[in-house]
């Protein structure tokens, strides 16, 4: 399976999501950047509204596309402990790293929910939308971010997934839906025929044009 682009991906999953259409106690939540575009079709396609959990990976030493972890919209580490001894980071790499993440983190932040209220999850099903998962650590960060803010109920939602990581994603949450889970899985672009990095104008603007109230 191949998606047109993050918006066809979108269309798609809202078509598995359907029981959701309409309901008010529901929230769809985008992963900055691509995931953002993503989530914009299924809030559109379901009438629901669309907001945001930032969440920052923790790359490998030398490695940065390598995710050791994730940090939380808090700033909290979600960390993968086999991975990290794996490649033999030290604490001092990861400390770094993640002071690094933290700055990165604040600023989109500040920058997405400028003028926004603070995202309140408290007895609401929150349906997390990525464009895909690789390893799942920002996913993982998200979950755990959405558990802080009160989430009744949560539902990740993505396009592709290898199927390890949809399963050790099942652990964390109430339901996942994914549209493709292939045996041989080279990285999240690879099922798209257009995958181009998002900006931060565009999660701006999606957020916009989006349903808040």
């Amino acid at each position: 399976m191949r998606f047109i682009d993050r918006a066809d991906a979108g269309e798609k999953l809202a078509e598995k999501l359907e029981k959701y259409k309409n309901n008010k106690n529901v929230i769809v939540i985008g992963l900055p950047r691509g995931g953002v575009v993503t989530a914009y079709e299924v809030a559109k396609e379901l009438n629901l509204k669309l907001d945001i959990i930032v969440t920052r990976k923790i790359g490998a030493p030398g490695q940065p596309e390598l995710a050791l972890g994730a940090i939380t919209q808090a700033g909290e580490p979600v960390l993968d402990h086999n991975l990290i001894e794996m490649v033999g980071a030290s604490q001092r790499d990861l400390q770094e790293i993640i002071a690094h993440e933290r700055v990165e983190l604040s600023r989109r932040l500040k920058f997405y929910r400028a003028g926004r209220p603070e995202l309140d999850l408290s007895g609401k099903t929150a349906i997390l939308v990525d464009d895909g998962l690789a390893t799942g650590a920002t996913m993982l960060a998200a979950i755990v971010s959405a558990k802080a803010m009160g989430a009744s109920k949560i539902v990740v939602a993505v396009p592709v997934s290898p199927i390890d990581t949809l399963n050790k994603i099942n652990n964390f949450v109430d339901e996942t839906v994914c549209l493709y889970s292939p045996e041989i899985f080279f990285g999240v672009g690879g099922f798209y025929e257009g995958f181009l990095q998002t900006e931060d104008q565009e999660v701006i603007d999606l957020l916009e044009n989006a349903r808040y109230n």
